[in-house]
């Protein structure tokens, strides 16, 4: 019976790369000279550091550029309030992955009263969509790009 999982994920090396990139930039740019700004990333948050709120915005900026370059969805990253200091601001941006319950739910209703003839079960982090025809299938990929979820949708594992 074929099926496929329907995701949402970051490529974490091209994240690494985009930074590092990111990195470079600001450590060349005029604006952001002696101001000892840059990006630390650990895992899946993105920790950026300079001197105004206003360089704050340009940061943001670059970053969402660079990773833009690289394939990387700006719809999964999720940015916190900026805290200044006297002499330093920061931000924290998160990268979201996975598919949380409430959205899974969404997906499933959404697949349901469509009435194409897939079922739809929760797996974890992950959604899977099995039916008879692989048309079916590819009729629910088309239903799922053309909705709102409010976060990007990958699919893969697609299996005959």
């Amino acid at each position: 019976m074929p099926s496929f999982d329907v995701v949402s994920e970051v490529d974490l090396h091209e994240v690494s790369n985009a930074i590092d990139q990111a990195n470079r930039e600001v450590g060349t740019r005029f604006d952001f000279k002696g101001t000892d700004s840059k990006f630390v990333q650990k895992d899946e948050i993105i920790t950026l550091h300079t001197g105004s709120d206003f360089q704050i915005q340009q940061m943001r900026s670059i970053l969402f550029n660079k990773l833009g370059k690289r394939g990387v969805d700006i719809a999964s990253l999720k940015s916190d309030d900026v805290q200044t200091t006297v002499k330093q601001a920061t931000q924290v941006v998160t990268l979201c992955q996975g598919i949380d319950t409430d959205t899974a739910r969404k997906i499933v209703k959404l697949i349901k009263e469509s009435k194409t003839k897939v079922q739809a079960a929760i797996q974890g982090d992950k959604v899977r969509i099995t039916g008879k025809k692989r048309d079916d299938l590819q009729d629910a990929i088309a239903l799922l790009r053309e909705a709102d979820i409010g976060i990007p949708l990958q699919y893969e594992n697609f299996r005959d």
